[in-house]
């Protein structure tokens, strides 16, 4: 018979990209986190917990004591300006602005503000691959700047599988990958640096619930610090009382 249909034309399964691979992790230690920090940034220097914070009036950048939780040294932002992501470069720490349009800069040993840099357009997570600052603005993509200037070097599109991954925040770049917080998720993602696939990810959803279960006002996860000396990463999340310390797996 001429223009026989045996039946539905069935997807190419074998053209659709695999899922990523789920990250196992174990909770090794809980310590204490202020309650009014709206973390926004996390990221270890020479042992010591460094934390942006935000909403306009209350921004600040924090050096912490781990055990206790408590504010060793800090510096209020202007009230009108709204602080995002944080990382520290040749001893220089670059502190990104939420819709100001500033970068500041500060001497990472003092707190001594330095400078400002210009920044186009939103900024939301900051980390470095040792040469360049890496910055997203909850898009899909990353964008590498000179630490001079803050000029635009090159910008990096981030997919899962194929697809496009939205609401990039908090980063951490570790030995060739960038690990990031997806704002209102509760996935921690591995990303290539040089290519922008996720090659997995991390689930949190059960101690997020966990969290919210008996504290349901704090915000979103968000925060990821990782100590080179202990090889331990560090996450918490917008007005969470606990930072909690982490052995990712495989």
């Amino acid at each position: 018979m001429i223009g026989c249909n045996d039946g539905p034309e069935q997807p190419d399964t074998a053209a659709l990209p695999p899922p990523v691979p789920v990250m196992s992790y174990r909770i090794l230690a809980t310590h204490p986190h202020d309650t009014s920090s709206f973390t926004e940034g996390l990221e270890f220097y020479q042992n010591t917990l460094l934390e942006s914070t935000g909403e306009h009036g209350k921004s600040k950048l924090i050096r912490t004591d781990l055990a206790s939780g408590k504010a060793l040294q800090e510096v209020s932002l202007d009230p009108k300006l709204f602080g995002e992501g944080l990382t520290v470069l040749n001893d220089t720490l670059y502190q990104l602005t939420y819709k100001e349009n500033r970068v500041l800069v500060y001497d990472a040993r003092t707190f001594n503000k330095i400078g400002e840099l210009p920044l186009k357009g939103e900024g939301w997570g900051l980390t470095n691959d040792g040469k360049s600052l890496i910055a997203s603005n909850g898009s899909s993509d990353l964008f590498f700047y000179d630490p001079k200037g803050f000029t635009l070097q090159k910008t990096l599109p981030v997919r899962e599988s194929g697809s496009v991954v939205l609401n990039i925040n908090e980063l951490e770049y570790v030995n060739g990958f960038i690990y990031a917080n997806q704002w209102q998720y509760s996935y921690i993602l591995k990303i290539d640096a040089n290519t922008g696939e996720v090659v997995s990810k991390l689930d949190l959803t059960d101690l997020v619930n966990k969290v919210k279960a008996t504290e349901p006002w704090m915000d979103t996860l968000n925060g990821i610090a990782y100590d080179p000396t202990t090889k331990k990463f560090y996450i918490t999340g917008k007005n969470w009382s606990k930072l909690y310390e982490i052995q990712f797996g495989n």
